[in-house]
């Protein structure tokens, strides 16, 4: 008999610590699933720029540059979301690609060195994220640490000529990834 009070009293334990159990997991909190997002990349290709230009001016036309791209992918996100039914919201995240400048000469098809100074064109796939509001937070150096030197990248002609009268155009590109509604 104390066996068959004792398996009673074992069982209503186990009962009631289930029940407890089933109606915890029932209050917590459902996972979330992951936003729905859309990533694109914009790209900005011949952005006019001088010959010789001063870094100040380099600097200026590569930001020139990155509005078009960003311009160019909210334009690209727009579209993709369009043909899922769905619609743009924030953007999440938005990465510098860098760039490049090209220069051909009087005749139009030769290559020619670019001989301004370098725009900063950062360090592609560094990404800023996830952004608050139309705040974009720029990565800060590390104290105590000199800023790190850039080479000088800087298109060689085949021939080895001296930059002659030309035009030289500025390319840049930006990866952005908006949520979509």
């Amino acid at each position: 008999m104390r066996v068959s009070i004792a398996a009673m009293a074992g069982g209503a334990v186990a009962l009631t610590a289930a029940s407890m159990l089933g109606v915890a997991s029932a209050e917590a909190p459902a996972p979330t699933a992951a936003p729905r997002t859309v990533s694109v990349e914009g790209v900005a290709t011949n952005v006019p720029i001088a010959q010789g230009a001063s870094a100040a001016t380099a600097n200026a036309v590569y930001r020139q540059g990155m509005e078009a791209a960003v311009a160019d992918a909210h334009s690209k996100a727009e579209f993709l979301a369009g043909k899922v039914g769905g619609s743009i919201g924030a953007a999440q995240s938005v990465a510098e690609g860098g760039g490049g400048i090209s220069c051909t000469g009087g005749e139009g098809s030769t290559y020619v060195e670019y001989t301004g100074e370098q725009p900063d064109f950062g360090s592609p796939n560094v990404s800023v994220g996830p952004l608050r509001g139309s705040a974009i937070a720029a990565p800060q150096a590390s104290p105590g640490r000199a800023p790190a030197l850039r080479r000088r990248h800087r298109r060689h002609t085949a021939t080895g000529k001296a930059a002659a009268a030309g035009t030289c155009t500025l390319s840049t590109q930006v990866s952005v990834a908006y949520l979509l509604n």
